[in-house]
């Protein structure tokens, strides 16, 4: 990228796993070369040698090749290929399979809109079950203040390149759609990669978490006024909560 064209404080805890290769990366003279060298599973090349007519996610499984433009919404895109390998690549087989079937139509369907949002916006949380329990229930006061001293028990990474774009000029109600992981999140890819198929993902398994409320991730939500902001920690609706599907921690977090 062109020299200063990076805005990234890789100090932020939401960029803790590329603490690393981010500011290589920042440095290089090619971004494309960079990225390549980061060992992803998948060749970075210019956006130009997407054909016409032909989708994105389509091309990606048919050639192995992710189109690349040179700003920040793709180079996060290309940081997660090289963490995530196994389950960026789930994902694209998945979406790619469903563009197969279905085509390209005014509408995604229930399926690519799940991919489409925990692509973008995702994060996996392992967490203890109390966590889970008071996430799931949207109440918040528990999750961030009488349960905080469990957040030390807890470890979430940010899955979605557009959450992490976003987070560059981080915002209260910055939202994440959590998956449910088990811990270590060091081993996480496999097991993500395992567990993504159509009916896992029109299913929807995962639940909005305001990502600042995370004890640490942000000076202000030391003062626990912070969570009194009903229009970023909202209530739950009726029939949400731990009516929506199974979301019970998995065995080892």
């Amino acid at each position: 990228m062109a020299p200063g064209a990076l805005t990234v404080d890789w100090s932020q805890p939401w960029y803790a796993p590329w603490r690393n290769a981010g500011p290589r990366i920042e440095r290089a003279a090619s971004l494309l070369d960079a990225l390549n060298a980061e060992g992803a599973p998948v060749d970075f090349v210019p956006p130009a040698e997407l054909p016409d007519g032909t989708p994105y996610e389509t091309f990606i499984f048919e050639t192995g090749r992710c189109p690349t433009r040179d700003n920040l919404h793709d180079l996060f895109n290309a940081l997660v290929w090289s963490k995530f390998p196994h389950a960026k690549r789930a994902l694209n087989r998945l979406q790619a399979s469903e563009i197969e079937r279905s085509g390209i139509g005014a509408r995604r369907g229930p399926v690519r809109d799940a991919i489409t949002v925990f692509d973008e916006n995702g994060a996996l949380l392992a967490a203890p079950q109390a966590l889970w329990d008071a996430l799931l229930a949207r109440d918040w006061r528990r999750l961030f203040v009488d349960l905080r001293p469990l957040w030390q028990q807890a470890q979430l990474t940010i899955f979605g390149h557009a959450l992490l774009e976003k987070l560059t000029t981080p915002r209260k109600d910055m939202t994440a759609h959590v998956w449910c992981a088990p811990a270590p999140l060091a081993f996480v890819d496999e097991w993500l990669a395992g567990e993504i198929s159509a009916e896992r993902l029109a299913a929807k398994p995962f639940t909005p978490l305001p990502v600042l409320g995370v004890p640490g991730w942000s000076e202000q939500n030391a003062n626990f006024s912070f969570y009194d902001d009903s229009l970023v920690f909202r209530p739950a609706r009726q029939n949400e909560g731990h009516n929506r599907g199974d979301r019970r921690a998995p065995r080892g977090s």
